[in-house]
Parts: C-alpha cells; sequence; structure tokens
C-alpha cells in the first residue's frame, strides 16, 4: 500500500514534489496538503486530485510521512500545533524549510522524532532538481529509501551524513541556480553588445547552458576535461577562458559560495531563536 503522504503547506515547492509523484505513480488519494485558506487549496486539488484540509492536525493523523512546507518564519507555531499528534503518530518528518536545524525542529515537536531536513532546488518545479538530504539516527533505514523516492520524483538526491554540510548544499545547489541565472543573463547583455537581437543571444545562451549541463551529466569526463575538449590550442575559446581565469572567476565564485555559508549559518542562528 502507498504511503499516506501529507504536506503542511501547499506553496510551490509543495506543488512540485506532489506532481511529481503522481507522475511516478503515487496514489493522489493517498496525498494529502494543507493551508489555512481554501480559496489557495481548491487549485492543488483541481490540478492533482489530491485531497485537501485546512486542519492541520486532521491531516496529520493520517499521514506516514509529513512534509514541513511552510515558510521558515511561521514553521515554529505550525510545529508546536502538531506537538502532540506528531508525538502520538510518529511519523516520518522531511523539513524543506531552509536555515532550520534539526534541534529547533526537534524541541519545537517535542524531540525524538524521525527526521530529515532536505534543501531542495527551484529546478524542482520542472523536475530537474537537486536536494541534500541529511537524517537524524531516529530515522529507519526504509524511512531514508521512502524520502528518496519521494525527492527523485521531482530530480536528484544526495545525501549528507553531517547537518553542517546541508549550508554547503545550499551554496552549490539550493542558491546555485541564481549563479547561472546571472551567468546567462551577462551572456545575453554581452551578446547583444557584440550586435545579436536580445532576444537571439538570450536563446542561445540558454540552448549552450542546456547542452552543456547534459553533456557534463551524461559523459563520463570532467568538467575540466569538458572544457579542454572545447579549446582549441590558440583559439577562440581558449583566449575567452583564460581572460575569465586572469580576471579571477573562480575567486569570485568560491568568495560568494563562502558568503552563501555564512548566511545561512546565520539565518539558522536567526530563526531557530523565534
Amino acid at each position: 500500500m502507498a504511503s499516506r503522504v501529507t504536506f503542511i503547506g501547499a506553496g510551490n515547492m509543495a506543488s512540485a514534489i506532489i506532481g511529481g509523484m503522481i507522475d511516478n505513480g503515487h496514489p493522489a488519494n493517498a496525498i494529502t496538503a494543507t493551508s489555512p485558506s481554501d480559496a489557495f487549496l481548491a487549485p492543488v486539488h483541481e490540478r492533482f486530485g489530491i485531497r485537501t484540509n485546512t486542519d492541520n492536525v486532521a491531516a496529520v493523523r493520517e499521514a506516514d510521512i509529513v512534509v514541513l512546507a511552510v515558510k521558515p518564519q511561521v514553521m515554529r507555531e505550525v510545529c508546536e500545533g502538531l506537538r502532540d499528534t506528531l508525538q502520538r503518530q510518529r511519523p516520518l518528518i522531511i523539513s524543506v524549510a531552509a536555515g532550520l536545524s534539526a534541534e529547533s525542529l526537534q524541541e519545537w515537536m517535542g524531540g525524538g522524532l524521525p527526521l530529515i531536513r532536505c534543501m531542495p532546488n527551484t529546478p524542482s518545479l520542472v523536475g530537474a532538481g537537486a536536494a541534500g538530504l541529511y537524517a537524524t539516527a531516529e530515522v529507519s533505514t526504509e524511512q531514508r529509501a521512502q524520502a528518496s523516492e519521494l525527492l527523485e520524483a521531482v530530480g536528484i538526491v544526495e545525501w549528507v551524513e553531517q547537518e553542517a554540510l546541508l549550508d554547503a548544499v545550499t551554496a552549490v545547489s539550493g542558491s546555485g541556480p541564481a549563479y547561472f541565472f546571472l551567468m546567462l543573463e551577462a551572456m545575453e547583455e554581452a551578446g547583444t553588445k557584440l550586435g545579436l537581437p536580445a532576444e537571439t543571444a538570450r536563446r542561445l545562451a540558454i540552448q549552450t547552458a542546456l547542452g552543456a549541463a547534459s553533456m557534463a551529466q551524461q559523459s563520463e569526463l570532467t568538467p575540466d576535461r569538458l572544457k579542454r575538449n572545447v579549446m582549441s590550442p590558440g583559439g577562440t575559446t581558449e583566449r575567452a577562458v583564460e581572460h575569465m581565469e586572469q580576471a579571477g572567476l573562480r575567486g569570485i565564485l568560491t568568495d560568494a559560495m563562502d558568503a552563501c555559508v555564512a548566511r545561512a549559518r546565520e539565518m539558522s542562528e536567526e530563526l531557530g531563536k523565534r
């Protein structure tokens, strides 16, 4: 029998995962989403045919897996409101909220629960996500497999064995889509300065990024080797790449990711005190 999954929150990330689950054959009647507003839930019900409920407690009573998909700023209130029910039912809990430590979540829910923290990213909305997962000691091998199956409905899953490494996941894949969007933006601007229509430059840049990512994904070669395969000695690509290296692109990216990790740790402290 399919696991009964309740999503606390029915926003974009929850909708993406729900859509992926249904596409992978999970029965819609085994999925419930909650929100304070029936008006907000109606489109989700119509789109996916899942069950909906404005009562978090009632929805959790029937769940094998509970996905916490609300904004970090309201997570404490939501968790404390569910504490007694979660302690009685003891479902697997998956949090997709950024910046909230397992310690804080466990404290708000009464402690000792099987909890997985997940750092997804926005390409999950198009089935191309990359998620980092961390499990507390209470999570069983079977529950880890259930979480993997659930998140793999919208992309790839990588497990980390230390919670602190989720900050590194945030720097690489959680925030990473914005780095590539910035690159696309810059390539479009440069292309227009070179005389291309903006739409043409944008389409070429996007397709080039998609093609490069597909090659990297499908090849056994490292990104460095793939890069060198494009660079003919003394050619145009070599000149462009050398210019990027001399301009300090690697250092800029390293500093940016360090700043991302620092902010993730600050947010964890700030949000955990709410």
